[in-house]
């Protein structure tokens, strides 16, 4: 585990812990492996209430306190899918800092946290229906304070992905990060996929703006929502027209539908519409982070977009039958 003694900006990850995994340990001339993903560690409070809320008094609910984060999630699945080694870069508080990483660790992700000094660690309140859809209160704490500072070079070494979570281009030093993160994987001509993680925040920040940052990435994965707000479409416009105008932007585009599956497009049009899996759901937290986890583990493996979409959405049944987003 990396700890920081310095604000964001003012210093970076200059000691390790001996519990840190190298990132790198891999023998010279070995082919290129890892999956790298840069994104955020968080709390989930999910809170499973059968009836609808009840304002001013008690509503009966099932509460747990889980490790969560879609970066964090979207490692543990690409895991759970396969992938042979999965690093983390993310911020965290001190507070949890040890139980997040003994959980990614037992979920075979070598982690590489830095402690903030100042804000604990981020944390979103799920609740979920009885449709086993949810509303999200999310706290950011630390995991938007990631900083170019925390950035080391030798978190690509013997990588063949590199994935940014979205939420990373919702603050101003984690974004600075994400875009050296990019460039430093296209310098080396790692594929760089991004998540863009929130319709909310991507209205807030603008689709322009967002779609300007990631400029250069090699995948993108939104779902409908984020997928038609990027290309710029009115609500009834489809999601296969939003994936097949953004496909001119990034050349490939995987959106995912929820039951309805994922369409994979390219160069302008879908090339794809692959099946959802039938499964009970419980809660769809995590589910397009399970998605992205199993699709990256099956590019890595040599899949092809559409059996690698066939591979995310393996994951994201698995995802909604059990409570929290990861596996």
């Amino acid at each position: 585990m990396t700890r920081a003694g310095a604000e964001p900006g003012a210093g970076g990850p200059a000691a390790a812990s001996a519990e840190a995994p190298a990132a790198d340990g891999v023998r010279p001339g070995a082919p290129p492996r890892a999956l790298v993903v840069v994104g955020d560690v968080v709390t989930d409070v999910v809170a499973v209430h059968p009836e609808p809320l009840a304002p001013a008094t008690d509503t009966a609910a099932r509460i747990r306190t889980l490790p969560g984060g879609a970066g964090a999630n979207a490692a543990c699945w690409a895991v759970r899918s396969g992938a042979a080694e999965v690093r983390l870069l993310a911020r965290v508080g001190t507070e949890s800092a040890r139980w997040h990483e003994q959980a990614l660790l037992d979920a075979g992700v070598r982690p590489r946290l830095v402690v903030d000094p100042a804000e604990p660690t981020g944390t979103v309140v799920a609740l979920v229906g009885k449709d086993a859809e949810r509303t999200f209160l999310t706290d950011s704490g630390a995991s938007l304070r990631l900083c170019p500072a925390d950035w080391a070079p030798d978190l690509l070494d013997g990588a063949a992905r590199l994935h940014l979570s979205g939420y990373l281009y919702f603050a101003d030093s984690s974004r600075e990060l994400a875009t050296m993160a990019l460039r430093a994987a296209r310098g080396r001509g790692i594929a760089v996929s991004v998540d863009p993680a929130s319709a909310g925040f991507l209205a807030a920040l603008g689709p322009e703006r967002f779609l300007d940052a990631v400029a250069g990435i090699d995948v993108l994965l939104p779902n409908e929502d984020e997928a038609r707000l990027l290309a710029g479409l009115p609500e009834p416009a489809g999601a296969a027209r939003a994936a097949a105008e953004l496909s001119r932007r990034v050349p490939l585009v995987v959106v995912t539908r929820g039951a309805a599956g994922a369409l994979v497009a390219e160069g302008g049009r879908v090339t794809a519409e692959v099946a959802a899996e039938t499964a009970r759901a419980v809660d769809s937290t995590g589910a397009g982070d399970a998605f992205t986890g199993g699709f990256l583990a099956a590019l890595l493996a040599g899949a092809g977009p559409a059996r690698a979409a066939g591979a995310g959405c393996r994951a994201a049944a698995l995802a909604v039958t059990r409570l929290g987003g990861r596996p």
